[in-house]
């Protein structure tokens, strides 16, 4: 199956989130949904499993989560009753602090094989196993100057559609949907591949 991606991106340029993921998923493609468990992940999670319950949820997880992102984590698999795919690293944590002396810095020259090693391999692996068509991601504009080179609906270099609902979503439309649908949110969450919030770690370029 093949999207006219300018056709498709001047269609829901309008659209609410749950009209863009209703249109993904009547696409006859096969979706997933990816989360990372941070603060916001909630209010994606929430949208795409009201219509898809059963939905693959993928999170790789990169083994240096807070503890209070962990126990967030297992709060909303339970409430939202997710059909999680959680993909680890091939190495411990412990190990790879071991040989790297820690986290390496966003300047050290280790940094990028850190990032390889916690979050694109886990990630390619997923794909390679779940072989998704159609990935609906929480991306934003506004997070970084990268994804506002981006639009709602692109193709991955494997040629998978993404799917961005909340493209358009600003921080406050994320606070209000938290708000209005009484959903959880934790805000001690770090990601060791960014470090900056405005920084992107390679994913959604690599994959």
């Amino acid at each position: 199956m093949s999207l006219d991606l300018e056709k498709v991106n001047s269609k829901l340029k309008d659209k609410t989130a749950a009209e863009i993921i209703r249109w993904a998923l009547n696409q006859d493609l096969k979706p997933i949904v990816t989360t990372k468990f941070g603060p916001h992940s909630a209010v994606l999670l929430h949208l795409v499993t009201r219509q898809m319950p059963e939905i693959p949820v993928l999170w790789a997880d990169h083994g240096y989560n807070t503890k209070a992102t962990y126990l967030f984590a297992e709060k909303l698999i339970q409430q939202l009753d997710l059909n999680m795919k959680i993909y680890i690293p091939e190495m411990t944590a412990a190990r790879r602090d071991a040989l790297m002396g820690g986290v390496p810095e966003v300047g050290d020259e280790l940094h990028e094989e850190f990032t390889r090693q916690v979050k694109l391999e886990p990630f390619n692996r997923a794909f390679d196993e779940l072989k998704p068509e159609l990935w609906i991601t929480g991306i934003r504009k506004e997070q970084t100057a990268y994804r506002q080179s981006l639009d709602i609906v692109t193709q991955t270099k494997r040629g998978i559609y993404k799917v961005a609902p909340l493209f358009n979503w600003t921080e406050i439309d994320i606070e209000g949907y938290l708000y209005e649908h009484d959903l959880p949110s934790e805000r001690d969450y770090f990601d060791p591949t960014k470090v900056l919030s405005d920084r992107e770690c390679g994913l959604h370029y690599a994959i």
